[in-house]
Order: structure tokens, then C-alpha cells, then sequence
């Protein structure tokens, strides 16, 4: 449920009344329990003594992306996204009222967060109000570094780890391709729900595609002759860049202390398995959205919490599903997927961390 819903009147704009650090706490615990996500934010992965810390921040988070999204109208998420903003700062500048705030101003200072990757958090639900359209593969990216580096790097320094820049980088990499893989996962969703397409325009040259777009949804089957085609292609494109942003990643867990290891693993071993269902699917999620199945899930999580329990060796992360058969091969691929990676992700790639073997080989399955 929606907090717009559930908890606006209480903890709006109008309330005046501070909770206590106790009661702030149980409810951004009960926000990080109560919500569908592939994976519990709270799992038995995240260790004790950082658990209000996660809920905290994952309520934060959970506030913005419903004040951006269920909101109404564009204008009414600017409004809300802006008092969301102002508590922000009133919470900095040590005038904390709202539960969620509450919570969250002991865990900045406790873990020496920085205030503006919250800043850019907030940014990214008010640029959803006014940009609903992406011209290039580098415009995604640019919104990605608001919208999804920001976790990453708030979850390595409530964790404790060292936070260079090649963990950064890496870091970086990791989240950008969960949100395009999720990007890439919900174009049926944001079109149908959101209105909003954040597929490239640099990489298709489909003549008519939102209409065409449209119109595929609505009768759930291709408009005409080509689309579906078109756009499985276009969609393997997307899978393939973002397979290369996967790739920057992989020195992340490897440069983990090994109790953050695991969590992170199950994290960034998720993203990579939807998107092998997106390629499974034959990339048709312009009219279905793939999902990780419950004993996919819980196979993931139990290697994780086997790893963390035993100190055994985390398996490989997942890759691309290369046994794949193309059943209709891209003319026009070398093309649209020709151009490079940013240099910031770069340095990722070409200067990984060491890695940090969290147990001896012969442990473990």
C-alpha cells in the first residue's frame, strides 16, 4: 500500500508533532517488512547492528518513490517531492519532526553519510515529473547516477566498507545495471502505469513506436507485422549494453569484507537473473514483465545465507544466457551497441579492487 494512502494525513505535510526515536523506528521497520520486493531489505543477511540503519534509509527511499508516484499529477509529486525535500534539511539541521527523519538523522551521523546522495534520491522522483522521455543511452545513465548509484553507495558506507573509488566505481556499475534491468524488465508497466519510456531513443529507429507501443498493449498481441520483431530486437540491444555494465560491476563483491559479501551477492545475483529471464522470454516484455519465480528466489537466498552462515565460497554471479538461439539476428546491433561505456564505470573494469577471498576453495558446494 502506498504511504500516500495509508500514512499522509499522519505524517503529511501538516504534522507537527515529533515521534520518538523508539516509535520512528518501529515504523520504518514496518515499512521495510511490508512491501513486496524480490528481496527482503531487512533479510537475515544484514547484520543486527545495521538493521534500523537499512529500514531507515529504505524508508526514505520508499517515501520519495511513492510522493513521485502516486502522487496524481505531476504538479502534487513536485509539491510533496518538495516538503520531502525541506524535511530533508530541517532534519540537518537537527529540526527532525517526520518518524522517517527521525530515524534516519542518528543513522547519517552514526555511519558519516553524505546528505547529498539523499539530495540526488529526491532529484531523481522530481525529474520523473518532467522528463518522461530519454533521447540517448547516456541520458539513461545520467538518471541512474540520481536515481539507483545513490543506494549503492549509502549501503557500502552503512555497511562500513571502505568506499574508494574502485569499490565506488564498481558499485556504481552494479546499481545502474539493476535499474536498467529493471527498466528494460517494466516497459509494458511504466508505459500502462507511469506513461513514461525510458528506452533510449538512440537505440531503435522504430518508426511510430509509442503509438505502435500502444497499441500492442492494448490488444495484447503485435499491432502489425513488424513491431514485435522491432522491438524484441530493440530489447535485445538494451540487454546487451547492460550485460556490459554487469561485467563493470564484478569487482564489487570481491572487494567486500566478507560479512557484506553475501548480502550484496544476492543482490546483484538477482538483478543478473532477471535479466537472463528477460533474455529467456525472448525479450518480449513489451507485453510481459518476467519475474524470478519463488524457488529461484529462495535457491539465491540459500546460498547467500549458506555463505554467510558457513564461510563458504559465494558461486559465480550469474551470466548471460549465451545458449540462447537468436531466431532473428540484428542486421543493425554492431551499430546501435558500437559506442562505449562512460569512463567513470570504466575504472571499474580497468582497475578492479582485489579481490578478497572470504574462504578456502574447498569449502562449500
Amino acid at each position: 500500500m502506498s504511504v500516500l494512502v495509508s500514512d499522509i494525513l499522519r505524517y503529511g505535510p501538516e504534522q507537527s508533532a515529533a515521534a520518538s526515536l523508539d516509535e520512528a523506528r518501529a515504523y520504518c521497520r514496518k515499512l521495510a517488512l511490508g512491501r513486496y520486493e524480490n528481496f527482503s531489505v531487512l533479510s537475515p543477511l544484514v547484520p543486527e547492528d545495521r538493521r534500523d540503519d537499512f529500514a531507515a534509509i529504505y524508508a526514505f527511499s520508499r517515501w520519495a518513490d511513492d510522493l513521485g508516484d502516486e502522487a496524481g499529477s505531476p504538479e502534487r509529486a513536485t509539491e510533496l517531492l518538495a516538503w520531502w525535500r525541506r524535511e530533508l534539511e530541517r532534519m540537518a539541521a537537527g529540526e527532525a519532526v517526520h518518524p522517517v527523519y527521525v530515524a534516519l538523522r542518528p543513522t547519517v551521523e552514526r555511519r558519516g553519510l553524505d546528505l547529498g546522495l539523499f539530495r540526488d534520491l529526491i532529484a531523481a522522483f522530481e525529474l520523473d515529473q518532467v522528463k518522461t522521455r530519454y533521447a540517448t543511452w547516456d541520458e539513461a545513465l545520467d538518471y541512474c547516477r540520481l536515481s539507483a548509484n545513490p543506494v549503492g553507495r549509502l549501503v557500502l558506507a552503512t555497511l562500513g566498507e571502505r568506499c574508494d573509488d574502485a569499490q565506488l566505481a564498481a558499485s556504481d556499475a552494479t546499481c545502474t545495471a539493476l535499474q536498467l534491468t529493471n527498466h528494460w524488465q517494466d516497459i509494458k508497466r511504466d508505459w500502462v502505469e507511469r506513461r513514461r519510456i525510458y528506452v533510449p531513443a538512440d537505440m531503435h529507429e522504430i518508426a511510430d513506436f509509442e503509438s505502435r507501443l500502444d497499441r500492442t498493449i492494448a490488444q495484447g498481441y503485435s499491432c502489425d507485422a513488424a513491431f514485435f520483431g522491432d522491438s524484441r530486437r530493440l530489447v535485445r540491444r538494451l540487454v546487451a549494453k547492460t550485460w556490459d555494465l554487469w561485467e563493470a560491476g564484478e569487482p564489487l563483491v570481491p572487494s567486500l569484507s566478507p560479512v557484506s559479501q553475501p548480502l550484496i551477492w544476492l543482490f546483484a545475483a538477482g538483478g543478473r537473473t532477471v535479466l537472463r529471464e528477460i533474455e529467456r522470454w525472448n525479450c518480449e516484455t513489451v507485453l510481459d514483465r518476467p519475474r524470478l519465480s519463488k524457488v529461484r528466489k529462495a535457491s539465491l537466498v540459500l546460498r547467500a545465507s549458506a555463505s554467510a552462515r558457513f564461510g563458504w565460497r559465494l558461486p559465480k554471479l550469474p551470466l548471460p544466457s549465451a545458449w540462447i538461439v537468436d531466431p532473428e539476428p540484428d542486421p543493425d546491433a554492431a551499430r546501435f551497441l558500437g559506442y562505449g561505456m562512460p569512463a567513470a564505470l570504466e575504472t571499474a573494469v580497468l582497475d578492479p579492487a582485489p579481490a578478497v577471498d572470504p574462504a578456502p576453495a574447498e569449502h562449500g558446494p
